[in-house]
């Protein structure tokens, strides 16, 4: 679907969770994935604009999600994707990233990093659109200004102690970076599709 030689055939996509049967059974963080879930809701003009999309003879019908349930912006951003698939009437399916590298590596963040989560759009005969990976280009931005702040104010600052203090800086962010996942997503597929 993706390319000419992807392993991602038409079987393939059929096989993956629901978003629902994905959330039944993860491990970890369920309580997370549903709070952000819960309260995440598509606006009503993003709601338009996706199903305008899906509307198109070559629009996109279908997306696959690659995360695994332990990572920050999978716990974030997997949601955001369901109410996006939801929202646009888009079957969407997830596959663990870690059991499925095969995919994982036709995706891959600059060609060589396994960032998660991962979107990809499909039209209704299967042929690959485009995708996006990990977060917001302005997530990207603020994360990087957060941990040189937090070095900054604690040059000895313990990787656990770091970890603790940036998940409770980006909190804060969570909502405005989940609405700029929605809207770098509908420009994505308004460019991909010309």
């Amino acid at each position: 679907m993706a390319r000419q030689t992807s392993v991602v055939t038409p079987e393939r996509f059929a096989q993956g969770f629901t978003y629902a049967d994905y959330i039944n059974q993860i491990k970890v963080n369920k309580a997370r994935f549903e709070d952000f879930y819960n309260n995440f809701k598509v606006t009503p003009e993003d709601t338009k604009a996706l199903q305008t999309l899906e509307q198109r003879a070559d629009g996109p019908t279908k997306m696959l999600v690659l995360g695994e349930d332990w990572c920050g912006d999978v716990i974030r951003g997997m949601p955001v994707l369901a109410r996006i698939a939801e929202a646009g009437g888009l079957e969407m399916r997830v596959f663990p990233r870690d059991e499925h590298q095969d995919i994982m590596n036709e995706f891959l963040k600059n060609g060589e990093w396994m960032s998660i989560p991962v979107a990809v759009f499909y039209t209704k005969d299967d042929r690959y659109i485009c995708h996006w990976i990990e977060r917001p280009d302005v997530a990207d931005r603020e994360m990087q200004e957060i941990e040189k702040a937090i070095r900054a104010e604690t040059p000895d600052i313990s990787d656990q102690d770091f970890g603790r203090e940036r998940r409770a800086r980006t909190a804060a962010k969570a909502e405005e970076w989940q609405r700029a996942s929605v809207t770098e997503i509908i420009g994505l597929l308004n460019r991909s599709l010309g």
